[in-house]
């Protein structure tokens, strides 16, 4: 619920436009020490790990298994250094030409565009890769021993996507302006702005639309937005939320709408993914349509609306989001299904004063209930997860954006009596390390 670290969607008290970011370029690091790396594994972040005489080298653009020539752009840490590939001296048959040219190794590293790190990847390899992220996650912070398959999105949910080369299904990106006007992605790893002739992860409307080789001086950015109803747009500065710009989106014949700014899937089918695995991951057995459900982070009410849309108009569920906009949205979305209802708060408060709550009514339709979360990528965090494991749910059924967040947020689960019993993980950001999970718990009897 992306989702880059995905931005989040913003508090209802953040009124003002955010501050200017410094222009002041991080200087590239072009005088460091070559060394030959065996590749040994991929690490959460995308980048891979090799070993320099005892000391762990986190190097960039390389593949497990390669052996490759890198350039340290870091060595301040006594543990640790940092550094890009410069040269593949022994290629991995995964290995192919970078889907984008701009942030290829051809390219010098600090004018690599940032946001495809996988391009160079077979797209069958990046999946493992990003199996093997979320395995090894859940071994070390939740102790479980579970393989999972990064599934690919359903070529009907995603138009227009090349599924075979992972391009074309970004519905929204946002390009820099630097001082002297110039438009582009950042650098990788940077705040420096890197001009590109291609934006080839992006729908096809957006790359049309967007203003690569002009100049904007003065400008800081340009955000492009490509709903699924209406025309592609461009907008340049806008406000922090874009309140008062409202887009549709529609998901399996239903429409949502919401601020053309706020929170949204960036994957053209990946709404549509999630609604449907939330659906399944659901336990009908286990769900009771009276109970007092909910969906936490619920956003403009997309996954409020699947769980109502399979089990029925009058089902109960409460949909709680920190951002007042949202929620409006939620509200106007979900209008169709009487037991439905949208609040806004902070889910961490929301939720100690339901613990809070006398009412024994309230307390026994909560342990009936099913929960939905959809946390921001740092995760739902230790008190939310031990505010919810003290209402005892029925089931929980958790979206996540980042593998490492999910697995420490289901070891504290495993220490408050619940236990994962399904886990599903989709591609919804291919060409970079990115990736989707969707797990059920429940409460161990």
């Amino acid at each position: 619920m992306p989702r880059p670290p995905r931005p989040r969607r913003p508090r209802a008290d953040r009124t003002e436009r955010p501050a200017r970011r410094s222009r002041e370029p991080r200087p590239p690091a072009t005088d460091g020490p070559l060394l030959d790396l065996e590749v040994e594994r991929i690490a959460h972040g995308g980048v891979a790990v090799a070993h320099h005489e005892g000391r762990v080298v986190f190097v960039a653009d390389a593949i497990p298994g390669e052996r490759v020539r890198a350039r340290v752009t870091d060595a301040s840490k006594d543990r640790f250094w940092r550094a890009d590939t410069i040269e593949v001296l022994d290629a991995s048959p995964d290995r192919r030409e970078h889907v984008w040219a701009e942030a290829s190794v051809a390219r010098a590293p600090e004018d690599r565009a940032g946001g495809a790190e996988f391009g160079h990847i077979l797209m069958e390899r990046q999946r493992a890769l990003k199996a093997d992220v979320l395995r090894e996650g859940l071994a070390r912070f939740a102790g479980l021993d579970r393989a999972v398959a990064v599934e690919p999105v359903d070529a009907e949910l995603a138009p227009g996507v090349d599924a075979g080369f992972g391009t074309g299904w970004r519905t929204r990106v946002r390009l820099h302006v630097d001082d002297e006007g110039r438009i582009g992605p950042f650098a990788a790893r940077s705040h420096r702005v890197v001009p590109v002739d291609s934006l080839p992860l992006a729908v096809g409307e957006l790359q049309e639309r967007a203003p690569l080789g002009d100049r904007l001086p003065g400008s800081r950015f340009v955000d492009l937005v490509a709903p699924s109803a209406g025309d592609a747009e461009m907008i340049v500065d806008a406000p922090a939320g874009g309140e008062g710009a409202v887009v549709r989106e529609i998901v399996e014949g239903r429409t949502f709408q919401l601020d053309r700014g706020g929170f949204w899937q960036v994957h053209r089918g990946a709404a549509a993914t999630l609604s449907r695995a939330v659906r399944d991951a659901v336990d009908g057995d286990r769900f009771d349509p009276r109970a007092a459900n909910l969906d936490l982070y619920g956003g403009v009410g997309l996954l409020a609306a699947a769980v109502a849309d399979r089990f029925g108009e009058t089902v109960r569920i409460t949909s709680v989001e920190a951002d007042e906009r949202a929620t409006d949205h939620a509200s106007a979305n979900l209008a169709d299904h009487v037991g439905a209802r949208a609040e806004t708060g902070r889910v961490d408060r929301w939720l100690a004063e339901l613990e809070a709550s006398a009412d024994r009514a309230l307390q026994a339709r909560l342990r009936a209930a099913t929960v939905v979360l959809d946390p921001p990528r740092s995760g739902a965090g230790r008190e939310v997860v031990e505010r919810l494991a003290a209402l005892r749910p029925a089931q929980l059924v958790y979206v996540a954006c980042d593998p490492i967040a999910l697995a420490r947020d289901l070891g504290t689960f495993r220490e408050h009596g619940y236990e994962l019993e399904e886990l599903r993980a989709f591609d919804l950001f291919p060409n970079t390390h990115h990736v989707e999970a969707v797990a059920r718990l429940g409460a161990i009897v």
